[in-house]
C-alpha cells in the first residue's frame, strides 16, 4: 500500500490484486511512500481489505481537516522526506507481531497450513487476518513478495532466466507471465 502526494493532495493506493497502470500529465509533481507489508492499516486506521484495488483520497479515510494539515506539512517540506516523516510520526499502532510472523513465514516459503499453525490460528482465521493486514491472503502475499525479490535481483543486471531460477519460477516464461499479471507490463518494460 502506498501514500501518494500528488500536487498537494494525499491519496492512498490500496493493495492491488490485479495490474494497475496509471499515467499523468507532463509536469505533475508527486511523491510516494510504500509501506512495508501489513503496516499501512495501523497508519491509516482502516483494514486493507476495505481499499483493495482502489485509490482513495486520504480525506475519505481521515477527517478532511487532519488530511489537509498533513498535506500542508508535507508541502512545506520536500514531499518525499515529508511523507516519510509523517509516516514515522503519525503511526498510532505498534507493529502487529502476527503480521511480521506471517511476512517472515511467507518469505521463508512456509506453506499456509504450517504457517497458520505456527501463529496459532486456523487457515481460515489466518486468511481473515491477512485480508485486514495486506488486503489479500497469504498465497497472494507470497506472489507479491516473490515478485519484489525477483525484481530486486533483476535490477542488479542478472539475466531474467537466472533471476527466474533463483527466485523459484519454473522458467523465464513463467516469471514474465507472473510479472505481467501483477504489474501490467513485462519485466523488461518494468525495469
Amino acid at each position: 500500500m502506498d501514500l501518494l502526494w500528488i500536487e498537494g493532495e494525499l491519496v492512498v493506493a490500496g493493495p492491488d490484486t490485479r495490474a494497475y497502470v496509471s499515467s499523468s500529465e507532463a509536469g505533475v509533481r508527486f511523491a510516494a511512500l510504500r509501506f512495508a507489508p501489513g503496516t499501512a492499516p495501523g497508519f491509516l486506521g482502516v483494514p486493507a481489505r476495505e481499499i483493495v484495488n482502489h485509490q482513495v483520497p486520504l480525506a475519505e479515510l481521515w477527517s478532511p481537516g487532519r488530511a489537509k494539515r498533513l498535506a500542508a506539512r508535507i508541502r512545506r517540506a520536500d514531499p518525499a522526506s515529508g511523507l516519510e516523516d509523517a509516516a514515522i510520526g503519525l503511526s498510532d499502532e505498534p507493529p502487529d507481531r502476527l503480521v511480521s510472523q506471517v511476512v517472515r513465514g511467507v518469505r521463508h516459503g512456509i506453506g499456509v497450513p504450517a504457517l497458520a499453525g505456527s501463529v496459532g490460528l486456523s487457515e481460515r482465521q489466518l486468511h481473515r487476518r491477512c485480508l485486514d493486514a495486506f488486503g489479500y491472503g497469504p498465497k497472494m502475499l507470497d506472489r507479491v513478495l516473490r515478485m519484489n525479490r525477483a525484481l530486486d535481483r533483476a535490477r542488479t543486471g542478472l539475466a531474467l532466466a537466472t533471476v527466474a531460477a533463483q527466485t523459484g519460477y519454473a522458467d523465464q516464461a513463467h516469471f514474465t507471465r507472473e510479472i505481467k499479471a501483477l504489474t501490467g507490463v513485462p519485466p523488461r518494460a518494468l525495469l
